[in-house]
């Protein structure tokens, strides 16, 4: 019996272009643990270049869902739970409310919000925000899970609110703990309203895959990468996808 990859691939996707999404799976999850962020940014880039957009934050999504779990469960020992709660609370009611304006969006509308979103996300100077009390907590919650619905990568919002954790491996394992309960809401929420995430299960399984891998590889760099250095040329990278992106918008119009 021979083995045909075509037939679990999303159509359109060849083999070649499946494995350069694992590559891009496992490199993303490798800057976030080494980094700290900067890998879900990647992966939405990519995706976003490859796949319609309504089906890009899905997707994102979902492999996230399978690098984050991976990530804070291999550095479980160093989350704080006690940032946690009241985030993940807000954004089970901010994926519900988003989810309801992400499946009416048009498509040209999607990408270029998800451009834009990105550009901002890597330019913009982050949200130094002080208070930490279960009700500021909470509606920042529904106010960055409403956002992930339709634009994707939410990382940097979320770390504004854990950025106070001095102990880098904290703030990895934290953030990822985080990000892994806003993108369950987040599937949930794109179940609710009808995505089939069926013909897209084994390509996805197999980036959670490569990410998990990653992940491995990068919590072992965390404390030893030039981390000023690689962020500079990270950000001039995602910044030429994420402008191709909205140049791409504007000529749909």
């Amino acid at each position: 019996m021979s083995f045909d990859i075509l037939a679990w691939l999303p159509a359109g996707i060849s083999p070649l272009l499946a494995f350069g999404l694992l590559a891009v799976s496992l490199a993303g999850s490798l800057i976030t643990a080494a980094l700290s962020l900067g890998g879900g940014t990647l992966m939405l880039s990519v995706l976003a270049l490859v796949f319609p957009a309504a089906v890009v934050v899905p997707i994102h999504g979902a492999v996230q869902l399978g690098s984050n779990s991976g990530r804070a469960f291999v550095m479980r020992p160093h989350i704080q739970w006690r940032l946690v709660l009241w985030i993940s609370l807000g954004g089970l009611l901010g994926s519900a409310i988003g989810g309801h304006f992400a499946a009416q969006l048009p498509e040209n509308l999607f990408k270029l919000a998800i451009g834009l979103f990105i550009l901002f996300s890597i330019w913009a100077p982050r949200p130094d925000i002080r208070t930490k009390g279960p009700a500021e907590s909470f509606v920042g919650g529904t106010v960055i899970s409403f956002l992930g619905m339709i634009v994707g990568v939410t990382g940097p919002l979320v770390l504004s609110f854990i950025r106070g954790i001095d102990d880098r491996r904290q703030l990895v394992a934290t953030h990822a703990t985080l990000m892994t309960f806003q993108n369950t809401a987040k599937i949930l929420a794109f179940i609710a309203y009808g995505f089939a995430f069926a013909e897209f299960l084994p390509l996805i399984l197999a980036m959670v895959a490569a990410g998990f891998i990653g992940t491995w590889i990068g919590s072992r760099l965390l404390l030893r990468l030039p981390e000023k250095s690689f962020r500079y040329g990270f950000k001039i990278i995602i910044t030429i996808i994420a402008l191709d992106l909205v140049r791409r918008a504007i000529l749909s119009f």
